[in-house]
């Protein structure tokens, strides 16, 4: 391996994972549908997650959030049915930042030592740790019955006879009850009551919420006053700040590896400018990845706010699903690169993650195939960190209507539900591949030897990247609409990478310009034998500026050409 590690996570809904029950109803309990837990992680799943070639794992929905299912036998207070989305309630309404979801456990009351057990588990099999960090809001009834001695519950100290105060944890809408224009009593036999009511964690400052908000969280007060301007308070350092430093903290010194910080940008960035040194002064190699959707803000959260890689979703993973599905030129890839002005290696690029419909679905390419030329590119064509979503790999479908989630292409994030091919992939633990079907066999062996590859070959590690597609727009034998084609190199290795989004198989002629020779220092040759190294075989290819190189592509599919100089 290289000097530096290419970053590829895993993520994984938690929950979800070892939930063998495969007669789920729709809306069940955790009684009749089941539930994973993490003790499923055992050193086998892990094993065989690093088999991917896996680096961290992002455990989705690790801390406690609201939920349906009633756990007051060990003393944590209920939520009301109408706040909670699904049975199984959403990982991003955070009911007690100090607790694990007791979803998660064999034994609740022992449901932390059971998370450090987790985390313990997956360090051995060589694997590292990420979890959320969910900044900007928590569940309208937050209540922490586990934090530490001498910490304050968020809003204790609120007045909320303000709207808006540099010294509250929560803003009010002052004198008024919630008014949800949402189903307000569920099935419990009083509706909800929250007077004054608070804010609502999508920047909803009334007290009337309706069903496409985030009804059920209540929006952290970080210092800014959004309903005057925006003016920002931060001096004195607001209180919420201090809680969230000490929240932080608390979950690093469990030795976890990183934090997937949910809707970032909805907190100013200068909290982040705060927080993370001091986090990173106790933990030096913790990594802070940000959700983020708002490219003109980009420098401001990786150079000010100390991110170290932040979500490429409306630039390269918005473009890839154009490409695959037909609605954009592949040559809008170069476009989404230049865009970035230099940062590409500090973006996380994905193709699936619990927010997006699942490539396989309906809604997306409907075939997960589709997507080989996808997963290449993003993979491939930079050192920066990838990411995966559970069951990707297999081609899972996520065209189930679970419960609270519906048919929509996602895999549910509300509902207590079983995923087909991780089931089929776990069968029972033994992970033997004997309930998988062939094409979901055949899935997984091509993300395995592209996800594999990005920490073999240093050309990907740590190597020069090269965009090929300038020079071959109008080519002789080259559709720039369906085929993409770019150059890594590291010291005497080059990876010629070309792939074909269009579904028929195509025999292409690729320019590879002067200027690629000169910048990458690649000797010029009539005939280099050339690796696939997604399939073993050689062919010979010609590295001239003036002889086009040819190169027989199947359908949806791409070669990653390796060549010694």
């Amino acid at each position: 391996m290289g000097k530096e590690e290419k970053i590829i996570i895993y993520q994984v809904f938690t929950r979800l994972f070892g939930n063998n029950h495969n007669h789920c109803i729709n809306n069940g309990s955790i009684t009749e549908n089941g539930c994973g837990k993490m003790a499923d992680f055992t050193a086998k799943a892990l094993a065989e997650i690093k088999k991917l070639g896996t680096t961290h794992i992002w455990y989705t929905g690790i801390i406690e959030h609201a939920t349906q299912t009633d756990y007051r036998r060990y003393n944590i207070c209920p939520d009301h049915p109408a706040i909670v989305k699904g049975k199984a309630g959403s990982p991003y309404a955070i009911k007690d930042y100090y607790d694990v979801d007791p979803d998660l456990a064999n034994d609740v009351s022992e449901r932390m030592k059971e998370f450090e057990n987790l985390v313990q588990r997956t360090h051995r099999s060589g694997l590292k740790v990420i979890i959320d960090f969910v900044p900007n809001h928590v569940a309208r009834q937050y209540h922490s019955d586990a934090q530490p001695d001498g910490t304050s519950q968020l809003g204790a100290n609120d007045d909320p006879a303000y709207a808006f105060s540099p010294y509250n944890n929560f803003y009010y809408i002052p004198q008024s009850e919630l008014h949800g224009q949402f189903d307000m009593k569920g099935s419990a036999a009083e509706p909800y009551k929250e007077c004054p009511a608070k804010a609502t964690g999508n920047n909803r400052f009334d007290a009337y919420p309706n069903i496409n908000d985030w009804y059920e969280t209540v929006k952290l007060n970080y210092g800014v006053d959004y309903q005057n301007g925006g003016t920002r308070h931060f001096n004195p350092i607001p209180d919420t700040w201090t809680k969230m430093l000490d929240i932080l903290l608390f979950w690093a010194d469990k030795n976890i590896d990183g934090f997937r910080c949910d809707m970032a940008e909805m907190v100013p960035v200068e909290f982040w400018e705060w927080v993370v040194p001091q986090v990173k002064e106790q933990h030096p190699n913790l990594l802070f990845i940000a959700e983020v959707y708002n490219p003109a803000e980009y420098h401001n959260y990786l150079f000010r706010g100390k991110f170290d890689y932040l979500y490429d979703k409306v630039g390269l993973y918005d473009t890839l699903r154009n490409v695959i599905c037909g609605y954009d030129s592949a040559t809008a890839i170069t476009r989404s690169w230049q865009k970035l002005n230099g940062i590409e290696k500090r973006m996380l690029n994905f193709l699936e993650n619990h927010d997006e419909q699942r490539i396989a679905s309906d809604f997306f390419a409907g075939n997960p195939r589709k997507a080989i030329p996808g997963l290449i590119v993003s993979a491939c064509m930079n050192t920066n960190p990838m990411m995966i979503y559970f069951g990707q790999e297999f081609g899972e479908l996520g065209m189930d209507s679970e419960g609270f989630s519906g048919r929509d292409g996602r895999t549910t994030i509300f509902d207590y539900w079983s995923v087909d091919s991780i089931r089929r992939w776990r069968n029972g633990g033994k992970f033997d591949g004997k309930m998988l079907t062939e094409d979901q066999k055949h899935i997984y062996g091509v993300y395995q030897r592209i996800l594999t590859l990005c920490n073999e070959e240093k050309a990907i590690t740590e190597g020069e990247f090269f965009d090929l597609m300038y020079a071959n727009v109008n080519g002789w034998r080259f559709n720039e609409h369906k085929q993409y084609t770019f150059l890594r190199k590291a010291g005497n290795e080059l990876l010629f990478i070309i792939v074909n989004f269009d579904h028929i198989s195509v025999d292409v002629a690729i320019n590879v310009p002067s200027h690629a020779f000169d910048f990458l220092q690649i000797p010029q040759m009539d005939v280099y034998p050339a690796v696939d190294l997604l399939t073993d075989k050689t062919e010979n290819i010609s590295l001239l500026p003036y002889k086009a190189t040819e190169v027989s592509l199947e359908g949806c599919s791409g070669k990653i050409l390796k060549i010694k100089l």
